[in-house]
């Protein structure tokens, strides 16, 4: 085999290889020598058949068979002599189309990974805000449980419903000229007055309202309401009350616990006040997990593969996409998008780097995911499919280095900060739960080093935020799986409205860390009041 550089240009590298017919040949008696003891032909005792006649009669099928094999044999010589280290799979074409007998000639394209500074890891210094979780946080999340098991009472007739009460209705929505518009017909649809989840003045007009009314209100269309044509609008909703139901009497007392199968309030409290903490740590985590990895950001800067900043863009390109599509003004949104293209290409970079030093100090420092742990990862996410898929799932794992690795990568990356807090000069403060989530939102100077503040909650920019919550990119992880949004359900969704979630309060599944949670199309959030 000869081997021939062509390029090397930075991370660049290119190379031809050339396959002599000898070795193909040889692969090929290798490949008969495999195949005969399954090979039956009539005359001829079982794995008796002579070399020749398999060449004859499977000749082309194990002429590619040994093609291949030499291929992947000269590839992993090539990057084994000359200690490479590629940073995606490399590119491999024949350069002519084969013809038996005759030497394969290769063209080898590939990238390699840069070799990463020493990280300074010695004068990290952080700041830890911490939120206790106090009996005020305790009782208010209390409180928030309890109203969630709220029960509600049937009214005698001519009861009229007023604040706090839930009414069932029948509506159909129309439009300022009496034309019924898509979407704005429903049937048994629950309004609990004044819980504030239907667009503005809804709520307020059910009330009076007694079972078997008919009623007409007026409301107006918030600006940015998802549907364009609504958006800004009058309209009118003709509703027929089904139903008129008072809450009933929620005592946060023993009997709450044990109608959950618990010992008693006290019980309750503990288990309520163990999630508070939980969430509150992963809140202050997040926090300081961004300055660390702000850290590593200014203190490093070094070249990476363009081939794994392209995967990176790309990934978070698509996604913003999927979100672009449920903005009010979609083409609006990708408008701004492509306006700021390079800010978003300037954070895939960032990731990458990151994903490298973390790499570097994991390695350098005997960081590893033992076979125990990966074993957990694997069963964990193995629960995510059916009995009959599970078994098949673990043999992928198992069978696919980069699918091992990318499923390793959030665990290996957690350890790597860990150690990297523990060498860190840390201060507390205390703060409250409003600071700490303000921290977190307000977030500035992302990947190109800039300053952004996210006020006017424009979803590219508010993507920016969230890209820089998974900064760092895993090396191994040659290939992520773009996770689905689900478009906003039409119909019944039309008047309802969703709490928006705050970001980065949990881990992701994917292989980045700290990842921001996928928020709810913005279909909904716009149906919301504003």
């Amino acid at each position: 085999m000869q081997t021939v550089e062509t390029l090397n240009e930075g991370l660049k590298r290119a190379y031809t290889l050339t396959i002599t017919a000898k070795e193909i040949d040889a692969k090929v008696d290798a490949e008969v020598r495999k195949v005969a003891p399954q090979v039956r032909m009539p005359g001829f005792r079982p794995g008796k058949v002579p070399a020749n006649l398999i060449r004859k009669m499977h000749g082309p099928a194990l002429m590619q068979d040994a093609l291949n094999t030499a291929i992947q044999d000269g590839i992993q010589n090539l990057i084994a002599s000359n200690k490479l280290r590629p940073a995606m799979q490399p590119s491999v074409a024949l350069e002519n189309e084969y013809e038996a007998g005759k030497d394969a000639e290769l063209k080898v394209e590939l990238e390699i990974l840069p070799d990463v500074p020493t990280p300074a890891i010695d004068a990290l210094k952080l700041e830890r805000l911490t939120v206790p979780a106090n009996d005020d946080a305790v009782q208010a999340q209390l409180q928030k449980f309890a109203d969630q098991q709220k029960t509600w009472n049937d009214t005698k007739d001519g009861y009229k419903a007023k604040k706090g009460d839930l009414v069932t209705v029948d509506f159909v929505g129309k439009t300022e000229d009496g034309v019924a518009f898509d979407g704005g017909t429903g049937t048994d649809m629950a309004v609990e007055i004044g819980a504030g989840r239907l667009i503005p003045g809804f709520e307020d007009q059910v009330v009076g309202m007694k079972a078997g009314d008919e009623k007409q209100i007026k409301v107006t269309f918030p600006e940015d309401y998802a549907a364009k044509e609504l958006a800004g609008k009058p309209a009118t909703f003709d509703l027929v009350a089904k139903s008129v139901k008072t809450a009933g009497e929620t005592r946060i007392d023993d009997a709450l616990a044990t109608s959950l199968g618990l010992k008693d309030l006290d019980q309750l409290k503990g288990l309520l006040k163990g999630q508070v903490e939980q969430e509150l740590n992963g809140l202050t985590r997040t926090h300081m997990k961004r300055k660390l990895l702000d850290q590593l950001a200014a203190g490093h800067d070094f070249p990476v593969p363009p081939s794994m900043v392209e995967a990176e863009f790309n990934q978070i390109w698509e996604q913003l996409k999927h979100e672009a599509t449920h903005e009010p003004d979609p083409d609006a949104a990708l408008k701004e998008m492509e306006a700021e293209k390079d800010d978003y290409r300037a954070i895939a970079e960032r990731r990458v780097r990151l994903g490298l030093l973390l790499s570097e100090i994991g390695q350098a420092n005997g960081i590893e995911v033992t076979s125990q742990e990966m074993n957990r990862l694997i069963a964990q996410a193995a629960q995510q499919y059916g009995p009959e898929d599970q078994q098949r799932f673990v043999q992928y794992i198992q069978q696919e280095p980069m699918a091992a690795a990318q499923l390793r990568a959030p665990l290996y990356e957690d350890k790597v900060v860990d150690f990297l807090f523990d060498k860190a000069e840390i201060t507390d403060r205390e703060v409250t739960r409003e600071q700490l989530e303000e921290a977190i939102e307000s977030e500035d100077g992302f990947a190109t080093g800039t300053h952004h503040h996210d006020h006017d909650n424009h979803k590219p920019k508010t993507a920016k935020k969230a890209a820089k919550t998974e900064d760092a990119k895993p090396v191994k992880a040659k290939k992520v799986e773009k996770a689905d949004v689900e478009p906003a359900a039409p119909g019944d969704e039309l008047v309802k409205a969703e709490p928006v979630k705050k970001a980065a309060t949990k881990k992701a599944p994917a292989a980045k860390a700290e990842e921001a949670p996928a928020k709810k199309p913005a279909a909904k959030k716009a149906l919301a009041k504003k």
